[in-house]
């Protein structure tokens, strides 16, 4: 089975794929004239401070939209997927993942952009919004197949992908990794087999907090995710810049190394990794998976913020990409190369980043073993419930007006997350890539086709008059 999703995640990957993201963003890059390198600082600032009117509709502030979908993004991908990605695509593909973000960003923007400019709002003030909507009402009726077909695939890639196997597998390797190395408590279950008990605590305990939080819906995750997301951030980033202050006099070379794999991977793989398509390939899908940039996830969320201004919700949205690769993914990647931890036979997934953090931090291994547990589960968790936000709205798009269908998925949803520890590494990232990829095309192709509607509002909006700054009172 896994032979047979690895060649059908490869096929799914391929050139085109990556030609259609890549060019998409690179469009959108040129369309909004590198929006995101002139309105970054603008971007930053509007995180923080709130639209003023009370004709804002929505059902979350905006940094509580971005905390939603910030949450989904800072997960695994940053801290399982940056390793995965270097151990299999060579310290290159950490290049990859980072032109991918930068070229990334302005897709964000757009997708930020068009959730609010094509979201729906009922009487009650619940917001439907995303790709289905901005396909459906941007595009025309006549392609409402196409914005069905980006919600079945939205709905699978929360059950099957990125919303449950992954997240839940990595909680369950990180904690395994910490309390039970060595297998001493393990035990024999009929028919299972032999399994580790942590394992069996971990799909218990998370799939229930999971269904106590998400039956709460957007506000619930929203609330929790503006609680746990910034913490871990900061608690991470800060773990991530003392290993490289510390480590400062290796930074040139790690550089040098990643720059070098990203174009002639066999130089310095010894040969592991021949050809620098597949360092491409992997920096492009772990940096694709990590930051979302093109899937058509982060609107969904964005479509929720409490504002009237698409412009404003679009660099809010974008800074997600930011944080999340530029940032977080480059501080682990960066870890893994200077410490070499990459080249560790016998290590992979989380394994590889703890490592990387054990030899170049000062702390004591288990303290530091035991705050990447700590960073990487509260991260997969919020994930977790932001994906099922996003997957019931897609639910609601195909079944509107049904909300037992709903509750039904979110069963369903629960039961994934439980038994999501029992499958294999390598079986859950090549079914979320799988997944991701196929759910990128029809929010891609929406993308092109709106593309000049995006750039000649951005245009208009920034050539509208300022409000004057008042004088300080003396």
């Amino acid at each position: 089975m896994d032979s047979i999703l690895e060649t059908i995640d490869n096929f799914v990957w391929g050139i085109p794929l990556m030609v259609l993201i890549m060019a998409g963003g690179i469009l959108l890059t040129v369309r909004t004239r590198g929006i995101q390198f002139t309105k970054l600082h603008l971007a930053l600032k509007w995180i923080f401070v709130n639209e003023k009117g009370s004709d804002c509709e929505g059902e979350v502030s905006s940094f509580g939209a971005l905390m939603t979908a910030l949450s989904a993004t800072v997960g695994t991908g940053n801290i399982v997927g940056v390793a995965t990605a270097i151990t299999t695509g060579g310290p290159g593909a950490l290049f990859w993942m980072i032109i991918t973000a930068f070229i990334g960003m302005a897709t964000k923007y757009s997708e930020g952009f068009l959730a609010i400019k094509y979201r729906s709002i009922d009487a009650n003030g619940n917001v439907l919004g995303g790709p289905f909507m901005y396909i459906e009402k941007g595009m025309g009726a006549k392609w409402k197949w196409l914005a069905r077909v980006f919600a079945f695939l939205g709905a699978c890639v929360g059950l099957f992908g990125i919303g449950t196997f992954t997240q839940v597998n990595g909680i369950n390797n990180a904690v395994n990794n910490f309390f039970n190395s060595d297998n001493s408590f393990n035990i024999t279950i009929p028919v299972v087999g032999e399994i580790s008990i942590f394992t069996l605590v971990v799909s218990v305990v998370v799939a229930a907090l999971v269904g106590l939080i998400v039956f709460g819906g957007i506000k619930r995750i929203s609330f929790v995710s503006s609680v746990i997301v910034p913490g871990m951030a900061i608690l991470y980033f800060l773990m991530g810049i003392i290993l490289i202050v510390l480590n400062i006099t290796e930074v040139p070379s790690a550089i040098a190394t990643i720059v070098e794999a990203a174009f002639n991977p066999a130089a310095v793989t010894g040969g592991l990794v021949g050809s620098f398509f597949v360092a491409m390939q992997k920096g492009m899908a772990r940096g694709i998976f990590s930051n979302e940039a093109g899937l058509g996830s982060a609107p969904i969320a964005a479509a929720a913020a409490k504002t009237k201004e698409p412009v404003r919700q679009g660099l809010v949205s974008m800074t997600g990409t930011f944080i999340d690769t530029i940032i977080i993914c480059t501080i682990t990647g960066l870890a893994i190369v200077i410490t070499g931890a990459w080249q560790v036979e016998g290590l992979e997934g989380v394994a590889v980043t703890t490592y990387a953090f054990q030899k170049g931090l000062p702390f004591n291994d288990t303290v530091t073993a035991f705050m990447i547990m700590l960073c990487l589960t509260l991260f997969a968790f919020t994930t977790i419930l932001s994906w099922d936000y996003y997957s019931e709205r897609c639910i609601s798009y195909l079944h509107p007006n049904k909300p037992k269908v709903v509750v039904a998925y979110r069963i369903l949803y629960i039961i994934a997350v439980f038994l999501g520890p029992y499958m294999t590494v390598s079986a859950v990232w090549n079914t979320a890539d799988i997944f991701n990829g196929l759910m990128a095309i029809p929010n891609m192709i929406a993308i092109f086709a709106l593309s000049g509607v995006i750039a000649k509002e951005t245009r208009g909006f920034f050539k509208k008059p300022r409000p004057a700054k008042s004088a300080k009172t003396r």
